[in-house]
């Protein structure tokens, strides 16, 4: 079983105090850790019946996968996303991303979108918020349809063990990834946003990688150890993810998480 020592490359790589090492984090996260999400998607998707009737709008669409994969069944795709790397990873995958979209830019300004209502607005967001929902609502057109997603509980995720490091490290009042696991969160988030909830799902989504190194790269380019990377240090934080992740390995060095997330839909409403 290889040792718990960082790397040399791993170090290097979770450094974030340049432009080049938050490129690298938006690059980690197209290569790495976007295709965990796959079968999110492809859920949504599937039993929503996206295709050429629809105007798709991904809100923190990131560099764009999910959008690629709707177009692919015929939708017309858009996306905002705040992380300026991103943008330019799925601009070169040729979609079209706007600034904006993500919790903390809504909740002080609504940034453009390329078109002022759309059939089907995601919210992939690992933790949505309801500011983030409400504004997502306002991009729907009557009848159109709002989906929101998050994690599953913790007890079906083996990622909540490695999330641990975030939350140990983190300050106080840091975003829970499961705090909308629970029954009936999402449905509320949609309501409270003024749509009726009309269906939901649960998808497993295994998290495998390559290796240690990739494990870490990836999950670090989610986001969700940031505010425990400013608290206790990039390096810290990579040392005990490494560590949180020795369960998962494999006898061939690769790493596996069983996780499951769920999602639940709305209708705005006609009138």
């Amino acid at each position: 079983m290889a040792s718990a020592q960082v790397t040399g490359s791993t170090v290097d790589r979770v450094r974030t105090d340049s432009p080049a090492g938050r490129s690298g984090r938006a690059r980690d996260w197209a290569e790495i850790q976007e295709r965990m999400l796959v079968p999110l998607y492809q859920d949504v998707y599937r039993q929503l019946e996206v295709g050429a009737a629809t105007s798709l709008l991904g809100v923190g669409c990131r560099s764009g996968l999910a959008l690629l994969l709707a177009a692919g069944r015929g939708a017309q795709v858009a996306g905002v996303e705040a992380d300026g790397g991103l943008r330019e990873l799925a601009a070169a995958r040729g979609l079209q991303v706007s600034p904006g979209g993500r919790a903390a830019d809504v909740a002080r300004s609504a940034p453009p979108v390329p078109r002022p209502a759309h059939s089907l607005v995601t919210v992939f967001e690992q933790a949505p918020t309801p500011a983030l929902v409400a504004w997502s609502v306002a991009r729907t057109l009557p009848g159109g349809q709002v989906v929101v997603a998050s994690w599953g509980p913790a007890e079906r995720c083996e990622s909540a063990a490695v999330l641990e490091v975030a939350r140990r490290h983190a300050p106080p009042g840091a975003p829970d990834p499961f705090a909308a696991a629970r029954p009936g969160v999402l449905e509320a988030l949609l309501v409270s946003a003024g749509v009726r909830p009309s269906g939901s799902g649960r998808v497993g989504c295994p998290f495998a990688y390559a290796g240690l190194d990739s494990a870490v790269r990836g999950l670090l380019s989610t986001g969700l150890f940031d505010r425990a990377e400013e608290a206790a240090g990039a390096a810290l934080v990579a040392k005990e993810l490494e560590e949180a992740l020795h369960p998962y390995l494999r006898p061939d060095g690769s790493v596996r998480m069983a996780n499951e997330f769920r999602w639940a839909v709305g209708t705005r409403p006609r009138v």
